[in-house]
């Protein structure tokens, strides 16, 4: 007899509870709101008798690089049992992003466990083999999070069925394994007996529905952004603004430098929008930044590379808002001119990322400009040669102008090549932020959606330099005076079986 059979695998969770009692004294309330939307995203247990409270309870928060999430911490002394809030004494918030936390010395990325009230959930779902006793089922991949969420002992369960096209597929039974079992590999000890529970508790020769053998069985590290930056890899962060007369003059309200005293002009808007969230990723808070195209005192001489802070020995600025002020220095100091290039200041960061190819470092230079670039050949060569070195370039184009020619260095659909030579990998983003201002003229709002955006690639860009040098993350590094913590890689498994059915019980 001949049958269709479909595989579903499944994972057991288990669940802990921590409960701290007290007679009495001070409790404490840990809640954490989102910022912008000021609603509030979880509460912590309470906890007695203390004035250091050690809380226990997780959240589990979404991680997007590229957009700035504020965090707001409210603490509160509990004196009834009223959920209320209103109904306790505040005693202090504490603000902070994400980016922070994940970016700071010793962070630890934590995810809750799903379905721990001993119920399974569907991992994986083989593809059909009809007409088939001994069905062969295709290799497949999953992540050991999603298999078993790190605990290798935790119990897997397979069923099995015999698949009908009206969609009442027939149960034929079941076995249950787990995550150190299956990582035997092929062997006898991944021989398993498919077992009906129905047909076993009414029939008293019952052996099983059939065997399921494990074929193969392989673990590979898949590292993320995050292991990364837990290991200690830094994000240098550079910025190039464009200096040549096609902005304008500064002093005039026109021009896309004009320093407004009542709102930020498009570069100051784009060079905050992206620094606000990559600084988070810098320890040192240090940035170099370069100005181009501009003529600068005393002789007039025209420069694409010139440091904004005027210190040619090191351009380095604290902070974004360091930056920003010497951008607005600049702008009293220097006179506009051009021509437009890129190629120096690419260069200039390369050669700085050459120095730095073990993973430690990762550089994102920032380009801002308001035109086309008028050294496009030399451009191309220096984002071929960069593609190489731990390196990203973000463009943003400011201003009404035409930016085709742009696209041309960002390598989403055609790979740039210059010489002959193709970029071993996509370095360059480009975005005109015309595209992102709001309508109604909220700048928050128009930078959130700009740094969305041009951060995005930012992960896996810094993902596919480490993969080609075949970089590891280095193991996390502990917060200062708290103890080691062991950490697990992110790894997949990947999976292969074979069943062979019994005629008697098909």
């Amino acid at each position: 007899m001949s049958q269709n059979v479909d595989c579903l695998m499944n994972f057991r969770c288990f669940l802990m509870f921590l409960f701290l009692k007290g007679n009495s004294g001070l409790k404490w309330i840990w809640d954490i709101n989102h910022l912008f939307l000021s609603s509030q995203f979880g509460r912590t247990e309470v906890i007695d008798n203390t004035l250091n409270p050690d809380f226990v309870r997780k959240f589990v928060l979404d991680f997007f690089f590229e957009e700035k999430q504020n965090l707001r911490f409210d603490v509160y002394n509990v004196d009834t049992r009223s959920s209320n809030l209103s109904k306790h004494d505040f005693l202090g918030q504490m603000f902070c992003t994400l980016g922070e936390i994940i970016g700071s010395t010793g962070s630890r990325l934590e995810k809750t466990l799903s379905n721990e009230d001993g119920t399974f959930t569907i991992c994986h779902k083989t593809e059909v083999i009809k007409n088939n006793l001994n069905p062969v089922w295709q290799s497949f991949t999953l992540p050991v999070r999603a298999l078993c969420n790190g605990d290798y002992d935790r119990t897997v369960k397979v069923d099995v069925f015999d698949w009908d096209r009206d969609g009442s597929h027939d149960f034929i039974g079941e076995f249950t394994t787990s995550y150190r079992e299956l990582s035997r590999g092929q062997s006898q000890f991944n021989v398993y007996e498919v077992l009906n529970p129905k047909k076993k508790g009414k029939k008293k020769k019952y052996v099983n529905s059939g065997t399921v053998t494990l074929l193969s069985f392989k673990v590979e590290s898949e590292y993320t952004f995050v292991d990364f930056i837990r290991g200690g890899t830094q994000l240098n962060f550079t910025v190039a603004i464009d200096f040549t007369a096609s902005n304008g003059n500064p002093s005039q309200p026109t021009s896309l430098h004009y320093m407004s005293p009542y709102q930020m002009n498009a570069y100051a808007m784009a060079l905050k929008a992206v620094g606000d969230i990559i600084q988070d990723y810098d320890s040192d808070k240090l940035f170099p930044a370069y100005g181009f195209g501009a003529k600068l005192p005393p002789d007039g001489k025209i420069s694409h590379a010139f440091p904004l802070n005027s210190n040619m020995d090191d351009p380095n600025c604290v902070a974004i808002e360091g930056v920003l002020e010497a951008y607005f220095q600049s702008l009293r100091s220097v006179q506009l001119y051009g021509p437009t290039n890129f190629a120096p200041v690419i260069n200039q960061v390369a050669r700085c990322a050459a120095d730095m190819t073990d993973g430690s470092q990762y550089f994102v230079l920032l380009m801002i400009t308001d035109g086309v670039i008028s050294d496009m050949d030399q451009t191309k060569e220096a984002v071929v040669n960069a593609a190489g070195l731990p390196m990203s370039i973000i463009i943003v184009g400011v201003g009404p102008a035409e930016f085709d020619a742009m696209e041309e260095l960002d390598g989403d659909e055609v790979r740039v090549s210059s010489r002959g030579r193709s970029a071993e990998r996509d370095i360059v983003q480009f975005v005109p932020f015309r595209d992102y201002i709001d309508r109604s003229g909220n700048q928050v709002l128009s930078m959130a959606r700009l740094a969305k955006d041009v951060l995005a690639e930012i992960p896996d860009q810094l993902l596919s330099f480490m993969r080609s040098r075949a970089i590891e993350p280095r193991p996390a590094v502990p917060a200062s005076g708290s103890q080691s913590h062991s950490t697990a890689t992110t790894t997949s498994t990947s999976i292969s079986s074979i069943a062979k059915g019994r005629n008697t019980h098909a």
